[in-house]
């Protein structure tokens, strides 16, 4: 597979539009505000902090918003404990005894790290939301998968490397992942960096599945399954992608084969009102970018671009607003 160009420069935590429509009626600063009331507070008495955090809120998904947006924005992601994990994992991926012994010893400093120094991966967000929702008397469950990003689940598929959850509120299920609403870790620092979005709260399945394929497929939540092959392969998708509510639909794959000097269409779907004159494409080759404004027609909530290259070779497309990159695709233009 022909890797692209500019992505390490262009690795974003993915964040989506959360699926707020089921409770239009409900606002949700009430909850955020007590979230942002306990800022800081320690996990030694997690029944105390979630009662904290839900005595005074009415509806249960008041009570999870305060509980999430705490998660988010008070644990940090522990990246070097990520690394380890990944390699170890790595390491007994064909030796599921040795893995099951390894990840119950560790599983001991993991948590203790957790509750002393508020840093944990994926898996301890997706511990402690349960464990405070369901002290809330929340339905809630670890979901364990495959999330993509920049540098996992292209063109093949890895080992499981993410976890996240699902939440039963008013007898229905929804999708939620805190760590990545949490922030992201600068590399050429190491450190995290707080950066709280909300756009993995109550995500609509049809778009949570673009970055997590669960292990089990009815956590989806989706009517009809979805293969591997759609999830590795589809255009890579970044957080300002839901940000500005624009979601592509064609074409469907992130390697695409054209002839040059033809004219090839963008498809998206608008969930949110865009000035399309604030549409741009960067368009890479043999590492060299340059920035264009495509051709583009806006037709209710219906957005197209149409560009065509007149040079053979490998380009890395990215759609951007705002000057924010939203979708990667990759065109192999030959004669």
């Amino acid at each position: 597979m022909k890797l692209f160009t500019a992505i390490i420069f262009l690795f974003i935590s993915f964040q989506i539009t959360a699926q707020i429509s089921d409770f239009k009626e409900i606002d949700f600063k009430k909850a955020d505000k007590t979230a942002k009331l306990f800022e800081g507070n320690n996990l030694n008495n997690l029944p105390l902090l979630t009662y904290n955090l839900t005595s005074k809120l009415k509806t249960d998904v008041e009570k999870f918003r305060a509980i999430y947006t705490w998660v988010s924005t008070n644990i940090k992601a522990d990246y070097s404990s990520h690394k380890k994990v990944r390699r170890k994992r790595n390491k007994f991926k064909n030796d599921s005894v040795s893995l099951l012994k390894w990840n119950k010893n560790y599983s001991k400093k993991f948590f203790k790290n957790l509750l002393k120094h508020k840093k944990t991966m994926c898996t301890g967000y997706a511990y402690l939301l349960k464990t405070m929702a369901n002290i809330a008397n929340i339905e809630c469950k670890i979901i364990d998968g495959y999330g993509r990003n920049a540098s996992t689940n292209i063109g093949e598929l890895s080992i499981p490397n993410h976890s996240w959850n699902a939440v039963k509120i008013n007898n229905k299920w929804y999708l939620v992942d805190a760590t990545w609403s949490s922030g992201y870790t600068d590399l050429n620092i190491n450190n995290f960096v707080f950066d709280y979005n909300d756009g993995y709260f109550l995500t609509a399945p049809k778009l949570f599945i673009k970055n997590h394929y669960p292990l089990e497929q009815k956590w989806t939540l989706l009517p009809k399954n979805i293969s591997t092959d759609n999830f590795i392969n589809a255009p890579l998708i970044y957080g300002e992608t839901y940000t500005y509510g624009i979601i592509p639909i064609a074409p469907l794959k992130m390697e695409n084969k054209i002839s040059k000097n033809n004219e090839f269409t963008l498809t998206y779907q608008l969930t949110k009102t865009i000035n399309k004159k604030k549409i741009q494409l960067m368009v890479v080759r043999n590492s060299k970018g340059k920035i264009i404004t495509p051709k583009t027609d806006l037709k209710e909530k219906t957005l197209t671009i149409k560009y065509q290259f007149d040079k053979k070779g490998f380009y890395d497309v990215h759609l951007m607003y705002q000057g924010k990159t939203l979708v990667t695709y990759v065109f192999d233009v030959k004669k």
